[in-house]
């Protein structure tokens, strides 16, 4: 499969990477029969993660405008049980936010033991729209892919086991995406104005992209850059990562408690 796990330092170059890479699937049933399958483990590994109440996961998603950041989140947690499951997305500061630093909201969102935790866009936005838009000094902005490298060390060490996907899509495919928000009336609420400021400055985000990429992609926690122009594989992919990692906590149920052989109940 074509999903790329960016190495630490590493330089990536999105416009040589194909977003419309499917890999080895030219069949979108088989994918479909796939995910469903993982779907199926994704939830019986999530009853033993609740259950074991040890450790957590945080599932990154970071995309431009349309890339499926929702659509990920909808279609690959179809299975879970949304009692063990968070998903905080994070839009425009508020004023109290302002007055802390800028990680101050995004650990208080982080996943409790025992829980899935999905950011719908993340502290990377201060190392994104905020270069790009000259929000804050460079001096200030350059100093938090450290800041992050340390957060996301602080989860990692005490449990939480953090997954970053960039769903990359072209900008041609983003341009078909807006279209069908506008000529859609059930998708017309999405459309935003705004996105297409936003996107007249697509190679200026792809460079901010690119950077965060090399400067905070530890062997803790990688980047994943996943082709997405085709939603049916980039579901796929990302959920077999998700199962993957669950997989790797070796997750048990708790032992119960002694004497229940004993225990009638009338």
């Amino acid at each position: 499969m074509p999903i790329i796990k960016v190495k630490p330092g590493e330089k990536i170059r999105l416009n040589k990477i194909d977003a419309d890479d499917t890999g080895q699937f030219h069949n979108k049933q088989e994918a479909i029969a796939l995910l469903a399958k993982n779907i199926r483990r994704m939830a019986e590994l999530q009853n033993v993660l609740y259950a074991d109440g040890g450790q957590s996961l945080l599932i990154v998603l970071q995309a431009m405008d349309a890339g499926g950041k929702d659509g990920t989140i909808r279609k690959i947690m179809s299975g879970v049980n949304p009692q063990g499951v968070r998903v905080t997305s994070f839009k425009k500061p508020t004023e109290e936010e302002l007055s802390h630093d800028f990680l101050w909201r995004v650990h208080k969102a982080a996943p409790a033991r025992g829980m899935i935790g999905i950011f719908n866009r993340s502290h990377y936005e201060d190392v994104l729209v905020v270069r790009v838009h000259n929000l804050v000094p460079k001096k200030v902005w350059q100093k938090r892919y450290d800041h992050i490298n340390h957060f996301e060390k602080l989860l990692t060490d005490n449990g939480v086991t953090v997954l970053k996907f960039y769903l990359h899509i072209s900008k041609e495919e983003q341009a078909e995406r807006l279209q069908e928000r506008l000529d859609r009336p059930e998708k017309n609420w999405k459309f935003n104005p705004g996105d297409l400021k936003e996107r007249a400055l697509w190679d200026d985000y792809m460079e901010a992209f690119e950077v965060a990429f090399e400067k905070c992609s530890p062997k803790n926690a990688p980047w994943y850059i996943v082709p997405a122009n085709k939603k049916w594989y980039r579901n796929l992919v990302i959920s077999e990562k998700i199962v993957e990692a669950l997989e790797k906590m070796n997750l048990k149920y708790p032992e119960p408690a002694e004497g229940l052989d004993n225990i009638v109940i009338e």
